[in-house]
C-alpha cells in the first residue's frame, strides 16, 4: 500500500515567489507542489498537497492525515510560533511529522526561535529552500518503512 502524506503549508505560502525573494526565494507554492509530485512519486508514495491563511484550516487537515493514517510534512509558517491549536491537533491526530521552513528560523528575528509544532515533530527542517520539502518528504518515507 502506498504510503499517503500530506503537505501542508500555512498562511502566506501562496503568496511565495513574489514576497521577499530574497528570504524566501523565487520558487512559488505551484513550484514547490510540482516538486513534490515529482519526489513522491520517485518515493512510491501519494501526497495531498493543500494551502490555507487559516489555522482552522490546517487543524482539520491534520486531523484529517490522522484519520487516513498518513504522515505530514508542514509549514506552518507564521503559525510555528503562535498555534497552540496546531500543537493540539498534531498530538491529538498522533501523526508522524516534520517540519520544514524555507528559511532558517533560527538565524531570523527571535520571536521565530520559538515553534509550538517543533516538540511533537520527527525532525525539523530548516534553511534549505524549496529542497528542504524534498529532504521531509524523503525522511517521513523513510520513518515509515519497516526496519
Amino acid at each position: 500500500m502506498k504510503q499517503l502524506i500530506f503537505v501542508l503549508n500555512g498562511p502566506n505560502l501562496n503568496m511565495l515567489g513574489k514576497r521577499e525573494p530574497g528570504i524566501y526565494g523565487a520558487s512559488t507554492l505551484s513550484d514547490i507542489e510540482a516538486l513534490c509530485r515529482a519526489e513522491a512519486e520517485k518515493l512510491g508514495a501519494g501526497i495531498e498537497f493543500r494551502q490555507s491563511n487559516h489555522e482552522g484550516d490546517l487543524v482539520s487537515w491534520i486531523q484529517e492525515a490522522g484519520e487516513k493514517n498518513a504522515a505530514v510534512l508542514i509549514n506552518p509558517a507564521a503559525y510555528t510560533h503562535t498555534s497552540i491549536a496546531l500543537h493540539d491537533a498534531i498530538r491529538a491526530a498522533a501523526v508522524t511529522l516534520v517540519e520544514v521552513h524555507l528559511s532558517n528560523i533560527h538565524a531570523r528575528e527571535s520571536f521565530r526561535h520559538h515553534s509550538y509544532v517543533s516538540p511533537l515533530a520527527k525532525g525539523v527542517i530548516c534553511g534549505f529552500g524549496v529542497d528542504g520539502y524534498v529532504m521531509g518528504l524523503r525522511a517521513l518515507v523513510k520513518a515509515a518503512a519497516p526496519q
